[in-house]
Parts: structure tokens; C-alpha cells; sequence
């Protein structure tokens, strides 16, 4: 039997497997958050055994805000053991290509593909906002004339018929203006739908970088820390319309936040006061955040062997001791490969970022070795049935089942 890469990190060692008390259990049925105050926090439960008198989202919160986010304590290396079970040296990554894309939403992404060297798989991040740029796309390479560059995406504003540079410089020239170092805001405004940007004046930009990269990324300061969500491939979620998990809702409601309005001091969640008054046709920039979406279908095991996995679970089985059953570990996945995309993309450093996850094994995955990648806050994910009284979302007995061995086995947290 091989070695499986990591259940949270890339060397972890497989999740232990203790057999339920009791098989089948549902999440109406456990006894969550059961030492948390009734009378501010409502228990988070089934809709059918919700109280049709306590909200979700907490009274005051609106859908249309950032949602709350939990504190994330730094790691003691003296008490956890973790820091020597993890890969010492993370993987290679090099994104290769950059599209924008148009959503159903009316938000504009843009995807970028990766190459690594630890796989033959295509590895995705799916940015949001105007502010997060790939280091490794904007690098120059040998050889290659603008039009390359602008073919592969690594250009700054908008494609349009008859450009002909896809860097900042020549563009600025091209008009005779003065060519600083863009500003934040500046690129933002580039980057986002067509209109005519103010170019900054010099004073108030710093000298553009002279390595060749021009296209740093830039992620407002007063943004806070960026929101990322870390989402392994699911096709039965995702594509074929399976209710046998969350993963489709849980990568649509990532996307929904992240093309969310920027949040402002005046309205901050809980909160309405002192809105932002919009002026006819503005429209309030969006605060962006990164999907890094690895392809590692069924927790790592592949789509076949998941599909096996269904069968066992129709035999009775949870999603654990089906994996298990197939010989492979519960949870098979790994995120160096995540930790490597957000570096290129700019998220490393002290100001960290929100990480959208109910795993707290995840957290510290993330994070990487030597905390490359700073996970500041965690905003839990939770169920849109849960959140709506069963009105909206997945529902059925078999996600009840795949969210209890979450919450049973897998040590989810879907709340503080």
C-alpha cells in the first residue's frame, strides 16, 4: 500500500478511525455548541429541529455584509507537535495562464492556472477584486513580445482591440504621462470595468520597481486581511447536482463573499449605520479574496474510488470508514500546494489573511511550515439550510449524515 499524503498537511499521517456509538447519526441528533449562551447564540442544528424564533445569521447581521470572523490564535510550537510533521521545504508553483471572467453574478474573477512540480494536475486560483496579482504570471519571460504577454493574461487594465502593451509603462508613455509606481487605488480602477482611471500624480506614488515587474500585488491595507477560501474539486457537488454533500453550496457562498462590497468603518456587520449613499450608475468596489481550488476530488482518493465510496455508503458506512474500507486514509488531501498559490498571489506576511473553513486542521495546514502564510481569522461556513430554516440550501438525509461525521470524526467546527 503507497503513502498517502497528509489529512491536513502534506505529511500527516491518516486520520485515526473510532467507530461511532451509534451508527447514522444526524446532526439534529448531536449536541452541538451546548455550552455557548441560548440566549445570544442560537443552537446550531437541523432545520427541522430549529426554533422558528432564532435567526441565522445572528439578529442584525445582514447577508448583503462581511460576514463575522473568529480570531485565529498563533500556534504554540511548544505544546502541539505539528511543526516537525510538516514538509520542510513547500512546492513549486508557476501560473501559467490568467483569463478574466465574466459571472452569472455580474462580478467580474480572474482564473488563473498553475503548474507544479509535485503533480501533472492543473491547479487553480480564482481571484476576486482588482487588487491580487500573480508574481510568477507578471514576471518576465525570455523571449516573449507583448502580445505573448497579453495572451497569457499578464497585463495590467483591460484587453481591448488594437492594444498593443500589456505593461503599464508604455501605456503611460504612449500618452505622455508621467510614470510612477501605480498606486493601489490606481490599479484597482485599471483592473476593474472599463472607464477612464486618474493616473496618480508622482508625488504620490513611490519609483516603479526595476526588476520588470511592475505588477506587484497590492491588497488595500484598508481592507483588512484578505478573505481566501481553500476548496478541493468535487464534481458530484459541483456539477451533477449531488446532495450528498455541501461542497457546490460551499464554493458558491466563497464566491458570493468575496464579490460582497468592500467593507467600510460605517458598516461594519451588525450594523447599518452610516451607509455609503451611492451616486447614480456607482457601483461600490468589490473586496475581492482568492478561491484556491486544488484538484483532489473525493478528499484525495480520486473520482472513481469516491464513486466506490458512495456505494459503501449506501451500504451503511460513513464517509470515513468508507475511505478506510478502500484502503485509503479518511481524509487523503494536502495543502502545501495552497500555502505555495498564495504566495505568488501576495498573501504571505505579518497582516495574514480570513480563511473561510470549519476545519481547524486546515488552519495550521495552510499556514505552511514555517507560517509562510499567516491565518489571522476564520469564518466559519455555515450550511445555507441551517442558516434559512430549511427554506434554501442542500438538504437530505445523506448530507445530515456527511455533516455529522464532519462534526463527529472530522472535529468541524461550525461556529466560534
Amino acid at each position: 500500500m503507497p503513502d498517502f499524503p497528509a489529512h491536513a498537511s502534506p505529511a500527516f499521517p491518516p486520520v485515526a478511525s473510532p467507530r461511532p456509538q451509534r451508527r447514522d447519526r444526524s446532526v439534529s441528533e448531536l449536541h452541538l455548541d451546548h455550552k455557548r449562551d441560548q440566549r445570544t447564540h442560537p443552537p446550531l442544528v437541523s432545520p427541522a429541529f430549529t426554533p422558528p424564533h432564532t435567526p441565522f445569521p445572528e439578529e442584525g447581521q445582514r447577508y448583503d455584509r462581511q460576514p463575522r470572523s473568529i480570531p485565529v490564535e498563533p500556534p504554540d510550537h511548544d505544546t502541539d507537535g505539528e511543526q516537525a510533521r510538516l514538509l520542510p521545504k513547500l512546492p513549486e508553483v508557476h501560473c501559467e495562464v490568467r483569463a478574466r471572467i465574466p459571472t452569472t453574478a455580474g462580478q467580474e474573477m480572474f482564473l488563473h492556472l498553475y503548474h507544479n512540480n509535485v503533480d501533472d494536475k492543473e491547479h487553480l486560483a480564482i481571484v476576486f477584486g482588482p487588487h491580487i496579482r500573480s508574481k510568477s504570471l507578471d514576471a518576465p519571460r525570455p523571449g516573449e513580445t507583448e502580445r505573448d504577454r497579453m495572451i497569457r493574461g499578464a497585463y495590467v487594465g483591460t484587453l481591448y482591440p488594437g492594444r498593443t502593451s500589456s505593461r503599464l509603462d508604455q501605456i503611460r508613455r504612449d500618452a505622455g504621462v508621467p510614470s510612477p509606481r501605480p498606486s493601489a487605488g490606481f490599479l484597482g480602477q485599471l483592473n476593474g470595468p472599463a472607464q477612464q482611471a486618474t493616473p496618480p500624480s508622482p508625488s504620490a506614488s513611490s519609483e516603479a520597481s526595476t526588476d520588470g515587474s511592475e505588477f506587484e500585488s497590492s491588497y488595500p491595507l484598508e481592507f483588512g486581511p484578505p478573505l481566501v477560501r481553500i476548496h478541493s474539486e468535487c464534481y458530484t457537488g459541483e456539477t451533477v447536482w449531488s446532495a450528498r454533500c455541501d461542497c457546490g453550496e460551499q464554493l458558491d457562498e466563497a464566491a458570493r463573499l468575496m464579490s460582497l462590497p468592500a467593507p467600510t468603518p460605517a458598516s461594519t456587520p451588525g450594523s447599518d449605520a452610516g451607509e455609503h449613499q451611492l451616486l447614480p450608475n456607482e457601483k461600490l468596489p468589490s473586496c475581492g479574496g482568492v478561491i484556491v481550488y486544488l484538484r483532489q476530488e473525493g478528499r484525495g482518493i480520486g473520482l472513481k474510488e469516491k464513486l466506490k465510496a458512495y456505494n459503501l455508503q449506501d451500504l451503511g458506512h460513513d464517509t470515513m470508514e468508507a475511505n478506510l474500507l478502500l484502503r485509503h486514509p479518511g481524509d487523503a488531501r494536502s495543502y502545501g500546494l495552497a500555502t505555495a498559490l498564495l504566495l505568488d498571489l501576495g498573501m504571505g506576511g505579518d497582516r495574514g489573511i480570513k480563511l473561510l473553513t470549519n476545519n481547524p486542521e486546515k488552519v495550521r495546514a495552510v499556514e505552511g511550515p514555517n507560517r509562510e502564510v499567516r491565518v489571522v481569522e476564520r469564518v466559519p461556513m455555515i450550511p445555507i439550510a441551517w442558516k434559512t430554516g430549511g427554506k434554501e440550501g442542500v438538504q437530505g438525509a445523506e448530507v445530515e449524515k456527511y455533516l455529522a461525521t464532519k462534526i463527529e470524526k472530522f472535529k468541524h467546527m461550525f461556529s466560534g
